[in-house]
């Protein structure tokens, strides 16, 4: 082939290239225009975890709440792609027995109940008795779970004596569902008494804002010797919370005399948290009362929780709609202008993730305002593209 012949094969080969380019750029565009956020986020969210494979995942949180935000994007859509995900990710872990052979209940962690939502919504859709025998098994650790001397469940075995706001959205949705539907009525005094002493040890008394941890015992070097509470407040913790809230009000008896509690708990936040919304971007800090302090930044996965919890709250009547719907209004767009950006494919990222939080362990994690700034912030991370998938079903009706 001569050097003229081979420079009109790559000339052509690259004007292909090009067309199919600005085709699947148009594509791309014309996605964006038809599609809500809720889908092109969802299909960005498939398209990232079925590349991955469910042997890079393991049986945590984490992906309990990203199949939660699938999951409510296939009830309002009923798209049977969305389903197949939420169960194929599922039964990855579940066997034919309802056994989960990578969960350790003596581990007496939390964060494992969280996945429990999706076994139960999974059973009631299909009556598969394996997906109810693995919730039974969730359910058996609560039973003996550790507790503080007041009864407040242990965030995990190796952080004896302490309660972290994660724990209350892990748990407590899980918990109240199973009571409802296995009529187990008197577990709702348990489930109150778990937000209840939340709140009465972790809340200060001056901003509103709940601290991320209470050491019961005092004796972590993260706890104040005092109060035992922690030193900051937390965004995707304080985040963690309002959701637990909100989620948990779903199951709980109306007729409960804890459950206007619960609901003036939800009030209590609401006010403190609509007070440190960044006026100018409508969302929220990784630090919540420092805003604009050096090192502090808008973090996405905070703001898409409260966004969330704030939209249903006042769906349900909890808290005004007079008052609040600028700041779920607010926050949404400041989500869509600060960490939301358009892929070519017409999917979405979500960037401004922190990657992880949390007390104690090793290497040790104190709880300043030092310490969560120095934690990764990533992009499509499951613990913000869940909640914004919740956020973006509410404000995209």
């Amino acid at each position: 082939m001569s050097r003229l012949e081979k420079y009109t094969v790559l000339w052509a080969a690259v004007v292909v290239a090009m067309m199919f380019g600005a085709e699947a750029t148009s594509r791309g565009r014309e996605l964006k225009g038809i599609l809500p956020l809720y889908v092109r986020m969802a299909n960005t969210a498939l398209q990232i975890w079925n590349s991955s494979g469910p042997g890079k995942e393991k049986w945590n949180y984490e992906r309990g709440v990203l199949l939660y935000g699938i999951q409510e994007v296939w009830k309002r859509t009923q798209e049977p792609k969305y389903l197949q995900f939420v169960k194929n990710r599922t039964d990855a872990f579940v066997a034919p027995n309802g056994t989960i052979p990578t969960y350790v209940m003596s581990d007496y962690t939390l964060d494992n109940i969280r996945s429990g939502t999706v076994l139960l919504f999974l059973w009631k859709l299909t009556g598969e008795i394996k997906y109810k025998q693995a919730a039974d098994l969730l359910r058996e650790q609560l039973k003996s779970q550790p507790r503080t001397k007041e009864g407040g469940f242990w965030h995990k075995e190796v952080y004896p004596y302490q309660m972290w706001l994660d724990g209350l959205f892990m748990a407590e949705p899980f918990y109240a569902e199973y009571a409802v539907l296995f009529d187990e009525p008197n577990d709702f005094d348990d489930i109150a008494l778990q937000f209840k002493l939340m709140e009465e040890h972790a809340r200060d008394p001056k901003t509103g804002l709940l601290y991320h941890g209470y050491d019961e015992s005092r004796q972590q070097a993260w706890a104040n010797p005092e109060t035992g509470t922690s030193a900051s407040f937390w965004g995707r913790g304080v985040g963690w919370y309002f959701m637990a809230l909100v989620d948990t009000l779903d199951f709980f008896p109306k007729d409960h005399p804890e459950r206007a509690e619960l609901i003036a708990i939800l009030q209590r936040l609401a006010e403190a948290v609509a007070k440190v919304q960044d006026p100018q971007s409508g969302v929220w800090w990784e630090v919540l009362d420092q805003g604009g302090r050096k090192g502090n930044y808008l973090e996405s996965s905070a703001s898409c929780m409260f966004v969330y919890s704030y939209a249903k709250a006042v769906e349900k009547g909890y808290i005004r709609k007079s008052s609040y719907k600028k700041v779920y209004k607010t926050g949404y767009a400041g989500i869509q202008t600060q960490f939301v950006q358009d892929r070519p494919d017409g999917g979405v990222d979500l960037n401004s993730t922190v990657s992880v939080g949390g007390l104690g362990g090793n290497p040790y994690r104190n709880g300043t305002y030092e310490y969560y700034l120095s934690e990764a912030v990533v992009t499509n991370d499951a613990k913000g593209v869940g909640p914004f998938l919740l956020a973006s079903l509410y404000l995209h009706n």
